[in-house]
């Protein structure tokens, strides 16, 4: 078994999360999202979706990946947060400067099939156009069969300035 160290970055996420556990009353928070809603975002770090979207602790649902992508996880914890828990809404956010827009799928996978010396399969989703790729993410959530016919936003975070922008 290998031990890990503690690193600075783990040590200070323990420390921050004793300051948030002294100044929030669990007790309060229904489990049911508050707002009912449910937002599919990108994990990119210049993102953070609670504050863009002025949400608190309960008021949602935030189900992250990279590129923000309707991949069939995100679609499962979507169909949870509907059937299961009764979100209404869903906003779907990506955001400019994507890093999914640098790079091709078959390039990363060579790459990393020769550092590692192992062959897996496992797609990036890897995508040329923004607004193109929130279209087709939008689709295939609003045709899923298990995903409720509920009001199911686009919207592009702009890195530059911090603005959300709709897109149809």
């Amino acid at each position: 078994m290998t031990i890990q160290s503690h690193t600075t970055e783990y040590a200070r996420a323990l420390a921050e999360n004793e300051r948030y556990a002294a100044q929030i009353d669990r007790s309060v928070l229904p489990l049911p999202p508050g707002r009912k809603l449910a937002v599919l975002a990108c994990m990119d770090a210049r993102l953070t979706v609670e504050d863009v979207l002025g949400l608190r602790t309960g008021d949602a649902h935030i189900i992250r990946n990279a590129g923000g992508l309707a991949t069939d996880d995100a679609i499962r914890s979507l169909v949870i947060s509907q059937q299961l828990l009764g979100t209404e809404e869903i906003i779907v956010i990506e955001h400019t400067g994507c890093g999914m827009l640098t790079f091709h799928d078959d390039a990363v996978h060579s790459d990393l099939v020769e550092r590692t010396g192992q062959d897996v399969d496992l797609a990036f989703h890897a995508f040329p156009d923004l607004e193109e790729n929130l279209r087709l993410q939008l689709d295939r959530i609003r045709s899923h069969p298990w995903i409720k016919d509920v009001p199911t936003h686009g919207l592009m975070f702009e890195v530059e300035s911090g603005r959300l922008r709709e897109v149809l």
